[in-house]
């Protein structure tokens, strides 16, 4: 059905188009109709937060539709991005599965629908079917290692030129190929990218005009094209 902020909202997942490979909810029919027995679906508009860190977990957010960012504040007011979550993830499970307050804070890039199931029904699910857990399991392990690629950013990489370079490259990880490069929608503002790589916004501001005049890239509003993939590449691994 046609649901607010201009989304289709599908409300049963086992007749669900989103589910594709990779996707928690692609799981076998009898975890599948659990799941769908027991969560919540709602919208939420951009910007809109899902749950704060020191929150008292309540259960688990299965983003279906959108993008979600992950965040880490510290007690100056400094804000980093430890994660950008897309279609298929589990936001909240370390704290649905510990019972320890959320770590961080989830909050909209974009429209998104997601489903919520309470952590008693989420536990259950996962105790009474194998394939549910380690479908979590592998969210566990994708989630990882997108911390590991967060320390790499913040404590190994040398310079912003290196930082931005990196960043823009795995970006691309998806990209459409087209005549002109590599082709892709960034969806995040230069103060995001900064919350991420650890720089400032205007640092950011300067080395993706830089990476524009080498003609290494080119922008347009969100989108981004990689014109010359391997002069990036150098850039990324410049000392």
């Amino acid at each position: 059905m046609r649901g607010p902020y201009g989304m289709e909202v599908v409300e049963d997942c086992r007749t669900c188009s989103m589910r594709k490979s990779g996707f928690f909810c692609q799981l076998q029919a009898s975890a599948l109709q659990a799941l769908n027995c027991s969560k919540f679906t709602s919208s939420y508009p951009a910007q809109a937060v899902l749950f704060v860190e020191g929150q008292v977990p309540r259960g688990v957010y299965m983003l279906c539709k959108g993008r979600v960012k992950l965040t880490m504040n510290s007690s100056d007011g400094r804000t980093i991005i430890v994660r950008i979550c897309g279609s298929g993830e589990i936001l909240g499970l370390h704290g649905a599965l510990s019972g320890q307050p959320y770590e961080l804070t989830a909050e909209a890039l974009q429209p998104c629908q997601v489903n919520f199931v309470r952590r008693e029904d989420f536990l259950r699910l996962l105790r009474e079917h194998a394939d549910a857990s380690a479908a979590a399991m592998q969210q566990m392990s994708n989630g990882y290692r997108e911390v590991c690629q967060e320390v790499r950013y913040l404590g190994l990489s040398r310079s912003a030129t290196e930082k931005v370079a990196q960043f823009l490259l795995e970006s691309a990880a998806n990209a459409q190929e087209t005549a002109q490069g590599k082709r892709f929608s960034l969806g995040l503002t230069h103060e995001e990218i900064s919350q991420v790589v650890g720089i400032s916004r205007e640092t950011v501001t300067r080395t993706m005009t830089e990476f524009k005049n080498k003609m290494l890239i080119a922008t347009k509003g969100s989108v981004v094209v990689i014109r010359d993939e391997s002069g990036l590449r150098a850039q990324a691994a410049a000392a």
